[in-house]
């Protein structure tokens, strides 16, 4: 049985999906106006990470995640500029172009990152008359108003607005959360539709009952949710920085128009910090996957490096911490390297593979323990590292392999084995050791290295293991 942390509830519960099998699932996807830093790409991968849990433990789902492309101002107060135009201005092009551009890194990052493949991918701009549809429905209840920039949505006619991030709205400061904008009917009041400027053409903008203009940001997430998975949903995740505006304002519509829960259980996931700080474009640390490339790390050091932090820490990334998950691979792929050299006289007994499988699934089932379950699979490598594998175990070690790659996204099971001429001078430097040529045994095994591969001796023979 899956243990979520419900951030609605504060406290772990078990988790009950709203149909036998099928779990509904919404999470926050990107705004594309640039390219995403490893930040973004902690929450994605955290959310891949939820997916495959479920799906292992025997759920099906339906996963959706949006991609805005329209809508996402530059500030919570419905003010300054789209994001997508702000891009358009950076880089000379329309707001179409920079959205089509940044999408396409987008799907293609999540191949990059052995991502599980989302069931759906909507864009904010593909869905802009069901958007305009939710506001007529929101107008016809009493809920909104129209002011000279836009449509708002009165969040005094609801009860218990802002419960998502526990927010005391009778006391908000004034100008603290949002600039202030005198003509709103309350602080907490937020932009449903906003008008295009009189003064020049957006690239983006649509006719509508009240004026030419765009959807406001929090508004796509609630109509594609109603359109793709309906009134209530099982999870809804998002990073911890949509919970004080961009969650809570997606509860207020949704709620207040269907009369029930948006959502059972809201996850999220907690910041990113590079070195210590924050990550911002003025620190200048906003490092991209192509960063972690050029450093000479792939990318699925990068997974891993996710892995070993939980979802709702706070977790630290440097070149030092990345450079300790290489290390950790490196053990992960030594262990998968074992099934082409099966050579041990005894074998371990299959039931450590069954074994180990299933106290991973279990951190995982526990609220997505990331960190303990890497810790369960640490420890059978360094055991099958320690020493060599017998044929009995090959079979199973291969399934086992399979089995982490469904659970974790790690690619282990895919590592082929070794060509013929490096049998070959692996079987040369045996007999060199059997007549204690040392000389010749070193001069082959640095060979060996620069081909990428590495050699260690057992009581059974030679084990090797790839480099990278």
């Amino acid at each position: 049985m899956l243990t979520l942390h419900n951030s609605l509830s504060r406290k772990l519960e078990k988790f009950t999906p709203l149909g036998p099998k099928l779990v509904l699932i919404y999470t926050c996807g990107p705004t594309v106006y640039d390219t995403p830093h490893i930040g973004n790409w902690y929450a994605f991968l955290r959310w891949d990470l939820l997916i495959r849990a479920l799906q292992a433990s025997g759920y099906h789902t339906k996963w959706v995640m949006n991609i805005t492309d329209v809508g996402h101002l530059t500030s919570d107060a419905d003010e300054g500029q789209d994001k997508l135009e702000k891009g358009a201005e950076r880089e000379h092009k329309t707001a179409w172009e920079v959205a089509n551009e940044y999408s396409d890194y987008f799907l293609k990052g999540l191949e990059r990152l052995n991502f599980s493949e989302p069931d759906l991918l909507p864009k904010a701009t593909d869905n802009i008359p069901e958007q305009i549809k939710f506001v007529q429905s929101l107008e016809q209840q009493g809920l909104t108003y129209v002011i000279d920039d836009g449509v708002y949505f009165d969040t005094g006619k609801i009860d218990n607005y802002g419960k998502l991030a526990q927010l005391d709205v009778k006391n908000l400061i004034e100008g603290a959360r949002v600039k202030v904008n005198s003509q709103k009917h309350h602080l907490s009041d937020f932009a449903l539709w906003k008008f295009s400027p009189k003064d020049h053409k957006r690239d983006m903008e649509w006719d509508s009952p009240w004026g030419k203009g765009f959807p406001g940001w929090h508004l796509e997430c609630s109509t594609m949710i109603d359109k793709f998975l309906g009134s209530t949903i099982d999870i809804h995740g998002g990073g911890i920085d949509h919970i004080p505006v961009h969650h809570t304002n997606e509860i207020a519509q949704s709620e207040s128009l269907h009369h029930q829960p948006l959502a059972n259980y809201w996850l999220h996931s907690n910041f990113i910090k590079v070195d210590g700080q924050k990550i911002s474009k003025s620190l200048g640390n906003l490092i991209t996957l192509e960063d972690i490339e050029k450093k000479g790390f792939s990318l699925e050091v990068f997974r891993l490096l996710v892995l070993e932090s939980h979802y709702r820490s706070e977790a630290q990334f440097s070149w030092d911490t990345l450079h300790a998950a290489q290390n950790r691979l490196d053990s992960y792929q030594a262990m998968a390297d074992l099934r082409w050299q099966p050579i041990a006289s005894k074998d371990f007994g299959n039931h450590i593979f069954t074994d180990t499988y299933q106290a991973m699934l279990q951190a995982m089932q526990d609220d997505l323990d990331t960190p303990k379950t890497l810790t369960v699979l640490s420890n059978l490598a360094n055991q099958l590292n320690a020493d060599a594998i017998s044929t009995n175990n090959v079979k199973e070690l291969e399934l086992f392999l399979e089995k982490i790659n469904q659970l974790l996204g790690l690619q282990l099971s895919k590592r082929g084995d070794i060509s013929n001429e490096q049998k070959d001078l692996l079987a040369k430097r045996q007999t060199a050791r059997d007549n204690q040529d040392w000389a010749a045994s070193d001069q082959i095994r640095d060979q060996l290295k620069s081909q990428g591969l590495g050699v260690r001796d057992t009581a059974d023979g030679q084990i090797w293991h790839k480099i990278k």
